[in-house]
C-alpha cells in the first residue's frame, strides 16, 4: 500500500480523542468513517468538532478555515454505529476509551481488534492510539500483524503535533512509512517507537510518568512544596505550558 492508496479513514471511538482525530482526517481532506456504539454519542462527538473549544466553527472564526472549507469536510464525515461500515477504510485507527473508571482498557481493544479484523479489507493498516499498552499484544488478535502498528496522539489531538509511531518486529517498513507520510499529511510530526513488553507506555508517558511525575509526587509527599507550587515552579522556572499536577502527576496509576 501506498500513501495514496489511503483514501478512507476509519476511526473506532467518537470520544476526546477519536473525534479529535476524525476531525483533523476530514479537514486533511480524508473521507472518515467514525464508529461507536450510540447515536447519542456519535451527535455530542460532531457537536464538539463543530462548536467545541477547538472546534471548526471557530477555526473559521480565526481564520484558520473558510465556512467553505468546513462544509466540505463534514461531507467528508459519516458517524455510525455498526462496526459492519468500517469494511472498505483503507486505515482504520482505535480511540476506545475503558469506560467509567478506566482511561483504557486492554481486554476490550482485543476484542474490538479481533472483530474489527474479520470485517475490514485485508491490504487495510491497522493502528492503536493507545497510550502505553504493547502494541504486539492487540495485533496478536488479528491476521494482519505485519500491518499493525500503534499511532499515539496526544490530546487534544486536532491541535498537538506529535504522533508517536510503535512498531513491532512483526509490521512491514514500507507500512511504517506510509504512516509516517499519513501522520504528516495530518499535520504531524512523528517519531518511531520501538514496541516494548509490560505495557510501559512509549516515548513521552514512559518518562513523564516514571520519571517527572513520580518525582513531583516525591517533592508533595516529602512536604517541600504543594501540587499547585510544583505547578508554578516548573511553569516559571523551565517555561512549560502546564505543570506535572495539571498534566496528571498526582494519578499513582493510569497514563495521559
Amino acid at each position: 500500500m501506498k500513501i495514496e492508496d489511503i483514501k478512507t479513514i476509519g476511526v473506532m471511538g467518537a470520544g476526546v480523542m477519536g473525534g479529535g482525530i476524525s476531525q483533523t482526517a476530514i479537514i486533511a481532506g480524508y473521507n472518515v468513517i467514525c464508529r461507536d456504539l450510540t447515536d447519542e454519542i456519535l451527535a455530542k462527538a460532531k457537536d464538539t468538532m463543530i462548536n467545541g473549544r477547538f472546534g471548526l466553527k471557530g477555526g473559521v472564526e480565526r481564520g484558520k478555515h473558510t465556512q467553505q472549507q468546513v462544509d466540505e469536510a463534514l461531507a467528508r464525515l459519516t458517524l455510525t454505529t455498526k462496526v459492519e461500515d468500517l469494511k472498505d477504510c483503507d486505515f482504520v485507527i482505535e480511540a476506545i476509551g475503558g469506560g467509567p473508571g478506566q482511561l483504557e482498557n486492554k481486554p476490550m481493544k482485543i476484542k474490538v481488534f479481533g472483530e474489527l479484523d474479520k470485517i475490514a479489507k485485508k491490504e487495510a493498516i491497522f493502528a492503536s492510539n493507545t497510550s502505553y499498552f504493547t502494541i504486539a499484544d492487540l495485533a496478536a488478535a488479528t491476521e494482519r500483524k505485519d500491518r499493525f502498528l500503534g499511532v499515539h496522539w496526544f490530546s487534544p489531538a486536532n491541535i498537538m503535533k506529535l504522533a508517536e509511531v510503535i512498531y513491532t518486529p512483526d509490521v512491514k517498513e514500507e507500512v511504517i512509512q506510509v504512516v509516517e507520510e499519513l501522520c504528516k499529511k495530518l499535520g504531524k510530526t512523528s517519531v518511531r517507537v520501538k514496541d516494548m513488553p509490560g505495557d510501559l507506555g512509549h516515548i513521552a508517558n514512559r518518562i513523564f510518568y516514571r520519571g517527572v511525575a513520580a518525582e513531583a509526587r516525591k517533592v508533595v509527599e516529602e512536604g517541600v512544596a504543594t501540587p499547585q507550587d510544583v505547578d508554578i515552579a516548573m511553569k516559571l522556572g523551565f517555561n512549560w505550558p502546564a505543570g506535572p499536577f495539571e498534566l496528571g502527576a498526582g494519578a499513582r496509576s493510569g497514563w495521559g
